[in-house]
C-alpha cells in the first residue's frame, strides 16, 4: 500500500524491507505497520500483503537510529500478535518477522548496515525474545549467507535445527520463540521481488521452471526462485527474488520463464512486482522490449531532473 509521495530530506538513508508472516488479518498488519509510522527519524514508504503467501512486505527508510528503533518495535509487536503455530501459507517462513534486511541507499555503507544489523539483532533477541540469525553480508559463517539455507526446515523444524552445532542462532541461544520462531537479520544489496503467473493449475510446472532458472541449481546468476500455487485464482506462480537486477535484468528472467513454460504448452499471463523496485530495473526492461537504441538513462529520463 503506497504511502503517498512526500519530501524526504535525510543526510543518511538506510532502507529496511522486513517480511512479516501475516497477509490476511488486516488489524494485525496495521498494528505492525503502525510501529513504523510512529517512529521518529523513519519514513514508511510502502507495504504490500499477499493472502496466498500469508505474508506482508514492509518498506521504510531513515537514518541508522530511526531504522533501528522502528525495526525493534516491529519485532516486538509481531511477536505479540503473530502465532506461527496457527500460520498457513504458500511462502516458506521461520519467524513472525521472517527476514529483516538493511540496504544502504544514501550516505551509508555496507559496513554501516552490517553494524546496524548486529545492533538490531542483539536488541531483538533481548527485547522481543526472538532469536536471530545474521545473514547475507552480515553472515558469521559461509552457510548463513543464503536465507533459504537458514530457513530450511521452517518454523516447524527450527527447534530441532538450532540444537545442531552449526546452527546456533547468533543471538538468543539454542532455542526458538514458541510462537514467533526465529528471524534472519542482515545487510544486502537492493533486491527486486518479482512473480510470474502461469495459465496452469499444475504447480509442478512452476516448480520445474524455478529449478531451471535459479542460480543454485545452475540457472541465472543472482536469481532465487520457487514454484507456488495461488489457490484463490487456481493458477501456478513462479516467485522470484532478483538479488542483483544489474547482473540479471528482469527481461532476461522473464524471457527464460516464457521459454521454459512453452515446453509445457503454458503461457505467462501476468507478472507482479512486490514492494518497491529501483526505477533503473524497470527502465532497463522497457529499453529491451522497445528496442531503444543508444538510450541514456541519466540524461533521458525526465524524473531524473525533477525528483
Amino acid at each position: 500500500m503506497p504511502q503517498g509521495k512526500k519530501e524526504i530530506e535525510m543526510a543518511q538513508i538506510i532502507e529496511s524491507i522486513p517480511n512479516i508472516s501475516e497477509g490476511r488479518n488486516q488489524e494485525v498488519i496495521e498494528a505492525c505497520v503502525d510501529q513504523i509510522r510512529t517512529t521518529a527519524g523513519c519514513t514508511l514508504l510502502n507495504y504490500s500483503s499477499d493472502p496466498n503467501h500469508n505474508r506482508t512486505v514492509i518498506t521504510y527508510i531513515g537514518d541508522a537510529k530511526g531504522v533501528e528503533e522502528a525495526s525493534v518495535k516491529l519485532a516486538k509487536k509481531a511477536v505479540e500478535l503473530i502465532d506461527l503455530n496457527k500460520h498457513t501459507g504458500e511462502h516458506p517462513r521461520m519467524g513472525c518477522v521472517d527476514v529483516m534486511p538493511f540496504v544502504p541507499i544514501k550516505d551509508a555503507t555496507n559496513e554501516e548496515c552490517i553494524e546496524l544489523s548486529k545492533i538490531v539483532g542483539k536488541r531483538i533477541a533481548e527485547e522481543a525474545d526472538l532469536p536471530v540469525f545474521l545473514y547475507e553480508m552480515s553472515a558469521t559463517r559461509p552457510e548463513r549467507k543464503n536465507l533459504a539455507t537458514i530457513r530450511k526446515g521452517q518454523f516447524e523444524g527450527m527447534a530441532e535445527k538450532v540444537q545442531q552445532e552449526e546452527w546456533e542462532p547468533d543471538f538468543g541461544g539454542r532455542r526458538i520463540n514458541p510462537t514467533g520462531g526465529v528471524v534472519a537479520v542482515g545487510a544486502r544489496p537492493p533486491l527486486v521481488a518479482y512473480n510470474l503467473n502461469l495459465n496452469t493449475s499444475n504447480v509442478q510446472i512452476a516448480k520445474n521452471i524455478a529449478n531451471i532458472i535459479r542460480e543454485k541449481d545452475g540457472g541465472l546468476r543472482c536469481v532465487k526462485a520457487m514454484g507456488f500455487m495461488l489457490e484463490d485464482r487456481g493458477i501456478a506462480q513462479v516467485s522470484i527474488n532478483m538479488t542483483d537486477y544489474r547482473v540479471t535484468p528482469l527481461y532476461r528472467v522473464t524471457e527464460l520463464v516464457k521459454a521454459e513454460a512453452k515446453r509445457y504448452g503454458v503461457q505467462v499471463i501476468g507478472t507482479e512486482v512486490i514492494g518497491l523496485c529501483p526505477m533503473k530495473a524497470l527502465v532497463d526492461t522497457a529499453e529491451y522490449y522497445l528496442q531503444i537504441e543508444d538510450f541514456d538513462f541519466d540524461g533521458q529520463v525526465l524524473e531524473n531532473y525533477i525528483l
